[in-house]
């Protein structure tokens, strides 16, 4: 099973764990040895178990029930996240290089979950507008833009923008 647009931070490469392939719904998650791809294509060494499995689908689906709530402020799609958000805590510490961060989770399983989510409220606070739904109408990627002009519209130019490319040529060449 070949995903794609690999390499987005680490809250929407759990959203994309979801695609369309030809317009079926593909899920990386249904299993665990779905779960340790996307662990090994995010360089996550944790459990892999059926816990975790079902921690990290539960992640994914309050970031993507917030993605797509219309008024993110308020609501169920609030509360989703920060229930995720929850399961876990950074802890102010001093390792031997000085001052840094230590995440705790109480709950191993649910550590790569939390892990996802804190990513994903990080993209937030720096900058929502970047946070971006393809522009294709039958695309569910996500993607961080990093564009100077803050212009991307598409997951991938080689494959939804060059899709959007060719049907308005399409359309100019029936009229």
């Amino acid at each position: 099973m070949e995903r794609p647009l690999l390499g987005e931070p680490l809250g929407l490469d759990l959203l994309n764990t979801t695609w369309n392939d030809r317009g079926v719904r593909a899920d990386l998650l249904t299993d665990t040895a779905g779960m340790r791809i996307w662990l090994e294509q995010n360089n996550l060494d944790l459990p892999v178990t059926a816990a975790a499995r079902s921690a990290l689908v539960t992640a994914r689906e309050a970031i993507r029930a917030h993605t797509l709530a219309s008024d993110a402020e308020s609501g169920p799609t609030r509360e989703e996240l920060n229930t995720v958000l929850a399961w876990g805590r950074h802890r102010p510490a001093l390792g031997p290089s000085g001052p840094e961060t230590v995440a705790e989770v109480a709950e191993p399983d649910r550590r790569a979950g939390w892990l996802a989510a804190v990513n994903y409220l990080e993209l937030l606070a720096a900058d929502p507008s970047r946070v971006r739904r393809c522009a294709h109408p039958e695309c569910v990627l996500y993607f961080h833009d990093t564009s100077p002009k803050r212009s991307r519209r598409w997951c991938s130019m080689a494959t939804c923008g060059n899709r959007a490319k060719a049907a308005r040529h399409y359309a100019r060449s029936k009229d």
